[in-house]
């Protein structure tokens, strides 16, 4: 694994282990990966920047005054939460003008990996606590929290297990495809 991830910092430079197939050398496929973050922080920014726009309305409704002291604790949080969010999305971009010319792209897409992770998590707690904020001021303060609990079952199911599992599978399936 260690001599993997040389290969990796090093232009040019690839493993066995590494060649899917394409034929791509390591700067192609550090090209290729950063491309495909950059669509999955584009699908992000679209539905943060929703987000983040209905909750900056809120306030400006009248039963925003409605509100009792947890749920404007709730709503603030969310608000931080989103225009966190947005500040990671758009750390990836800067990173990248940052790092322009630096030949360091395996840095540039490790980080932004990470950062499209941690993105993601934040974004199931947003969707989580803007559901409990919904409910709670429409039906009552349990349906809020049921809800808001589903809804992170929900996210760890489709974005973790889900994926995990699939990831598996395929391995499997490709660890038996080179063997035969």
């Amino acid at each position: 694994m260690a001599s993997r991830r040389r290969g990796h910092d090093r232009p040019g430079v690839s493993s066995p282990a590494d060649d899917d197939g394409r034929g791509e050398s390591i700067n192609q496929r550090l090209d290729r990966n950063w491309q495909e973050m950059l669509q999955e922080l584009r699908v992000m920014q679209t539905g943060i920047q929703i987000l983040t726009g209905f909750l900056l309305t809120l306030p400006f409704q009248s039963r925003f005054t409605e509100l009792d002291d947890v749920q404007v604790a709730v709503y603030l949080c969310l608000v931080c939460l989103s225009a966190l969010i947005t500040a990671l999305v758009l750390t990836s971009v800067n990173l990248h003008r940052v790092l322009f010319g630096l030949r360091v792209k395996a840095t540039l897409v490790r980080h932004t990996g990470a950062m499209i992770r941690t993105t993601i998590a934040l974004v199931g707690l947003v969707l989580a606590g803007t559901a409990w904020l919904i409910f709670d001021l429409v039906l009552n303060r349990a349906a809020g929290l049921t809800v808001a609990g589903s809804v992170l079952v929900l996210v760890l199911v489709l974005w973790v297990a889900y994926p995990l599992a699939v990831r598996r599978r395929a391995i499997r399936q490709r660890s038996s495809r080179q063997r035969t």
